[in-house]
């Protein structure tokens, strides 16, 4: 399948300056990809403009990667309803160690170059960057922009100069990438509308070269209809300690049945036949979930590995597929004690139930335990006992504890 048709089939089809996407199946093209050090990671958000580029690389299209080391000292002020609070250049360190080491790990045996803007704005004069860009991008490009408006609007907070040159900054990316690598297209998120085609329009007027804009499409949950990408605590994570690799593999796993083809398409390099096989699944026995199983065993093990993903995959069977809980190794076990109520082994069925909140009060664990609503490690028990080795506590269908 030509890269223009993979985009168009995947979803990826967006805001872009090209007018004919069969270019995208020709010669080589140097683009570029950016994200900014405001975390020490990336989100699933950024997660879906990733997977685009992915597919760029795939048909032979030349990446620079780019981590905003200038771009992360301001903060990009769009969708943003105040102003930022500037982050330490230590902060800024970290957040991009952070950022590369998954630029890493999802373009991993990919060919791509790494760079940060900070390698190029360190040393530019100020007086300079306001001749060749700040003459160049009209005032009234910047002002029309929806955020700025909002911002300056009668309950508007506000907004900073630092913030309103934003795009200059990344406007300059785009011309420095241009004339040191050839890089005439950028790929970008959504939301990186605005401040791309500033770029492109420096370029044109500076060096009279043609560049263009490919942004990815907003990810939207068809079951809401808001945003995709957060769950019940908030934003998902590529970082595990942020989002452990149990939760973002049951995000995946729980994502509704109205979206999980869509999603497959969009985070997933399944071919569109196996992806097609999925979705007949899901159609004819939507219970079996085979299409969400596939999304989560794909996206946990692009992030964080085939072995974890595997633990994730043994622990999610035990507490919900009947699998034995001896099935589990000792570092399954620990991945459970992260997301279940734990005790130590020693304790009673009682005391378990009780000291976790899985009961609130011995009479009501014992009344529980006496009806046949309580298990251990698989087995039914009707009355009180100690609990000596590892086990795993069962209370209904979905609470758990975890003696070890």
């Amino acid at each position: 399948m030509k890269l223009s048709e993979e985009l168009a089939w995947r979803g990826f089809v967006n805001q872009t300056t090209i007018k004919d996407l069969s270019i995208l199946d020709g010669q080589p093209i140097s683009f570029y990809f950016g994200v900014d050090p405001s975390a020490d990671s990336m989100q699933i958000g950024n997660l879906a403009a990733a997977m685009m580029v992915r597919h760029f690389i795939n048909a032979g299209h030349k990446a620079y990667l780019l981590v905003g080391g200038a771009t992360g000292i301001i903060g990009d002020p769009d969708g943003k309803v105040n102003e930022r609070n500037l982050k330490t250049l230590d902060e800024i360190a970290k957040n991009k160690a952070g950022i590369v080491a998954q630029y890493k790990t999802v373009f991993a045996g990919k060919d791509f170059t790494l760079v940060d803007n900070f390698d190029w704005f360190k040393d530019i004069n100020y007086i300079d960057f306001l001749r060749e860009v700040g003459k160049n991008v009209p005032v009234s490009q910047m002002l029309s922009r929806d955020f700025v408006q909002a911002r300056l609007g009668a309950d508007g907070a506000g907004i900073s100069y630092a913030e309103f040159s934003y795009s200059l900054i990344q406007g300059y990316d785009f011309l420095h990438l241009s004339r040191e690598y050839g890089v005439s297209l950028q790929v970008c998120g959504a939301d990186q509308w605005g401040n791309s085609v500033t770029g492109v329009d420096l370029i044109r007027r500076l060096d009279g070269k043609e560049a263009h804009v490919y942004s990815t499409p907003l990810i939207i949950n068809k079951a809401t209809g808001l945003k995709f990408g957060k769950s019940e605590g908030g934003a998902v994570w590529l970082d595990a300690n942020k989002t452990s690799v149990y939760s973002f593999y049951q995000f995946w796993l729980n994502v509704d049945d109205a979206g999980a083809v869509d999603l497959l398409k969009i985070y997933t390099l399944l071919p569109q036949d196996v992806i097609q096989t999925l979705e007949a699944e899901l159609q004819s026995n939507p219970g079996a979930r085979a299409a969400q199983k596939a999304l989560a065993h794909e996206v946990t093990a692009l992030v964080h590995g085939a072995e974890r993903t595997a633990s994730v995959e043994r622990v999610t069977s035990v507490l919900f597929g009947g699998e034995a809980f001896s099935s589990l190794s000792g570092d399954d076990i620990e991945v459970l004690a992260a997301e279940i109520p734990t005790v130590n082994v020693g304790v009673s069925l009682v005391e378990a139930l009780v000291n976790t909140g899985a009961a609130s009060s011995n009479g009501e664990a014992k009344r529980l335990i006496e009806s046949g609503a309580v298990s251990i490690s698989g087995e039914k028990v009707s009355r009180d006992q100690a609990i000596e080795t590892s086990s795993l506590v069962k209370k209904g269908k979905n609470s758990f504890v975890l003696v070890k």
